[in-house]
C-alpha cells in the first residue's frame, strides 16, 4: 500500500467528471489560436475553483501585500492528458512565478528551476548580486558623495564668478565706448591718442583677468572631477563585469532550459532560437505555462490531449487581458519552443490555414476612370499575406492590369468587411492618401460589442503600439505608443450586447478593436475578436460608410453598405 502511494503523481489530478473516448478531441489544440476544448474548459473550471479558495500560498491578483508591492495577475495553463493507465487527468502550471515562488504544490515544476541555490545560473546571480551591492556602496560612500557635492558648489561658484566678470567687462566696454565718443572733440589729437592708449590697455588688462579666471576655476574643477574619476573608474571596471557575468547569465541560462518534445529528444531553448533565426532568446522563454506543462507530461510519459491557457486576476498595465479569459500562446517567446516541442504531435490545423476565403467576386459599388470604391468581404486580406496570396491587390490587379500605382488607399483588417477605396494611377492615389493624412475623410464604422455600455457617447484616447511578444496584437503604451482617438456613439443596446458606431480620428491597426476590449476605452470586446475577445464566425466590425472628395471632379462624395450582421 505504502508503495503504491510513493508513486502518485502530485501534480496528476483526475478531472472530476468522466469523459468517454468519443468526447475526447481527435488531435491536440494548436496552440497559437484555438476555442477550449470541453474538456479543458472542465479543467480550467477546476483549477479556477481551486484558485478561488485555496489557502497554501499567497499572489496579490488584485491588490498590492506586504511581500508583493505590486498587483500580478498571472497566467494559468491547463494539459489534459492520459497516463500509462490511460486514466484522464491535468496538469496545471502558471507563467513565471507565483506568490514569488516557481515551485508551488499541485503545479508542475519549471523547465529548469533558477532559484535552485545549488545551480550555476544561482552562483552567478549571487555573483552580481554582490558586484551590484559594491557599486551601491561605493557610490554612497562619504568621500565619493563630498567630492560630488565639492564638484557641483564650485561649477556653481564659477558660473556665479564667470557671470559677474562678463558683466562687469560689458560694463566697462560701455564707459570705454562712451570716453572715446565724448573726449574725441574735446581733446587735442595728442592727448585723445594716449586716451585711445589708455583704454586699449584697460580692455586687454580685463581680458586677462577673465582669461585667468576661467584658467584658475577651470584647474580647480579639474582637480576635484580627476578625483572624482579616479573613484568612478573602479566603479566602472565593477559594471563593465556585471555586463559580462549578465551575458554569461542568459548564456547559462538558455543552455540550462534543456526542452524535449515528445520522443524525450532534448534541446536547449538558445540552440532552438539559433536553428531557426540565429537570435538570443527574448527574457523570460520558457517560463510560459504552456511549455511547462508539455515538459512535465513528456517527461512523464503521459499522452497530451487538450491544452487552455486564461489570464487570472487584475489586467496588467499594457496588455489588454481580462480575468478567466481564454488566450493563445505567446508568438516571440513560446512559438519556436513550442514548435519543437509538438513536432511529432498530431494538431488541430491552423484556423488561418483553414479559413474560407470569399472566392465569389467583390462588389463593387462605385467605379470611374481614376478610381474605384468596393466592398470588402470578411476574412479576406487587404494586401498579400506570407502564406495566404488572395487579396484585395491580387484581385483589384487583376480586374484592372492597366491601372498603376499601389491601387490600395487604405486598408481593411483581415476580420473587417466594409467600404475601401482604389485608385488606378498614381497621381489618384496621391490625392487620396493626401486626403486621408489631412483627415477631411469621414468614416464610420458599424460593430456589435460583446457587452453592455451606460454610457451613451464618447471619445477614447488610448495611444497604442505593438505586443512584441504577441505580434500582431496592439497594446495600449502612453511611453511609446502612437495617439490613437475614437469618436463613438451607440446605436442601440440590450443586456448583452450593443451596437454602436465608431468614428476613427487617427488610423492605426487595430484601433477600433483594441479601444473596444481595453479597460480604459469601453472594455466590450467586439463580437467575433479572435485577438482582443471570443472567436466567433466572424469579427462583427464594419466599414459601412465613407466620404471624401473625388481626386479629379473634386465632388463630394458618399457611400453606404450594410452590414450583414
Amino acid at each position: 500500500m505504502n508503495s503504491a502511494k510513493e508513486h502518485i503523481d502530485p501534480c496528476f489530478i483526475p478531472l472530476k467528471h468522466d469523459f468517454k473516448e468519443e468526447d475526447l478531441p481527435a488531435k491536440f489544440t494548436f496552440p497559437f489560436q484555438y476555442q477550449p476544448h470541453p474538456i479543458a474548459l472542465q479543467a480550467a473550471q477546476e483549477l479556477q475553483e481551486y484558485l478561488n479558495t485555496q489557502t497554501s500560498w499567497s499572489h496579490s491578483f488584485w491588490f498590492p501585500s506586504v511581500e508583493q508591492s505590486k498587483v500580478v495577475g498571472k497566467m494559468f495553463g491547463v494539459l489534459v492528458v492520459k497516463n500509462s493507465k490511460d486514466q484522464l487527468g491535468y496538469l496545471t502550471a502558471f507563467s513565471g512565478i507565483l506568490g514569488n515562488q516557481t515551485l508551488v504544490d499541485r503545479f508542475v515544476p519549471p523547465v529548469y528551476n533558477r532559484k535552485d541555490e545549488s545551480s550555476l545560473f544561482h552562483k552567478i546571480e549571487m555573483e552580481i548580486t554582490l558586484i551590484n551591492q559594491q557599486i551601491e556602496q561605493l557610490l554612497n560612500t562619504s568621500d565619493y558623495l563630498d567630492l560630488k557635492n565639492e564638484f557641483r558648489m564650485l561649477q556653481e561658484e564659477s558660473d556665479v564668478d564667470m557671470a559677474v566678470n562678463k558683466k562687469n567687462a560689458k560694463t566697462a566696454k560701455k564707459e570705454r565706448d562712451r570716453k572715446r565718443k565724448h573726449f574725441v572733440d574735446i581733446l587735442s589729437s595728442e592727448a585723445y591718442e594716449s586716451l585711445l592708449n589708455d583704454l586699449r590697455k584697460e580692455s586687454m588688462d580685463l581680458d586677462y583677468q577673465h582669461k585667468k579666471a576661467a584658467k584658475s576655476w577651470k584647474a580647480k574643477i579639474e582637480l576635484i572631477r580627476n578625483r572624482i574619476l579616479e573613484k568612478e573608474e573602479f566603479i566602472q571596471q565593477l559594471k563593465n563585469s556585471r555586463k559580462k557575468k549578465s551575458n554569461q547569465l542568459q548564456d547559462v541560462l538558455f543552455e540550462e532550459y534543456q526542452i524535449i518534445d515528445r520522443s524525450g529528444r532534448s534541446k536547449s531553448v538558445l540552440d532552438i532560437f539559433k536553428d531557426l533565426s540565429d537570435k538570443r532568446p527574448p527574457a523570460g522563454t520558457g517560463d510560459c505555462a504552456a511549455p511547462k506543462l508539455l515538459q512535465y507530461a513528456f517527461q512523464k510519459g503521459y499522452m497530451p490531449i487538450a491544452l487552455a491557457e486564461f489570464w487570472w486576476g487584475k489586467s496588467p498595465q499594457l496588455e489588454d487581458r481580462k480575468h478567466g479569459k481564454f488566450y493563445p500562446a505567446c508568438r516571440t517567446k513560446c512559438e519556436p519552443v513550442l514548435n519543437y516541442m509538438l513536432a511529432d504531435v498530431e494538431m488541430d490545423p491552423n484556423p488561418v490555414d483553414e479559413l474560407v476565403i470569399p472566392n465569389t467576386d467583390i462588389e463593387i459599388l462605385f467605379e470611374d476612370d481614376n478610381m474605384v470604391v468596393i466592398n470588402k468581404p470578411p476574412h479576406l486580406l487587404s494586401v498579400p499575406g506570407k502564406k495566404i496570396k488572395d487579396s484585395v491587390f491580387t484581385r483589384m490587379k487583376s480586374k484592372f492590369p492597366d491601372a498603376t500605382g499601389p491601387l490600395l488607399a487604405h486598408r481593411l483588417d483581415m476580420s473587417t468587411s466594409g467600404l475601401m477605396l482604389i485608385s488606378k494611377s498614381l497621381e489618384v492615389h496621391r490625392i487620396l492618401q493626401k486626403q486621408f493624412t489631412d483627415r477631411t475623410i469621414e468614416k464610420r464604422y458599424i460593430a456589435l460589442l460583446d457587452g453592455h455600455l451606460e454610457e451613451k457617447s464618447g471619445i477614447i484616447d488610448l495611444p497604442l503600439r505593438v505586443d512584441l511578444d504577441h505580434r500582431p496584437r496592439q497594446i495600449v503604451c502612453d511611453t511609446y505608443g502612437k495617439p490613437a482617438r475614437t469618436k463613438w456613439s451607440v446605436v442601440e443596446s440590450t443586456e448583452q450586447c450593443t451596437r454602436i458606431y465608431f468614428h476613427p480620428i487617427t488610423g492605426r491597426t487595430h484601433q477600433l478593436r483594441v479601444h473596444a476590449s481595453h479597460p480604459d476605452g469601453l472594455n466590450c470586446p467586439i463580437v467575433g475578436d479572435d485577438l482582443y475577445g471570443v472567436p466567433n464566425n466572424r469579427l462583427h466590425l464594419h466599414a459601412e460608410s465613407i466620404t471624401f472628395t473625388h481626386p479629379i471632379t473634386q465632388e463630394r462624395i458618399h457611400f453606404q453598405s450594410p452590414p450583414d450582421f
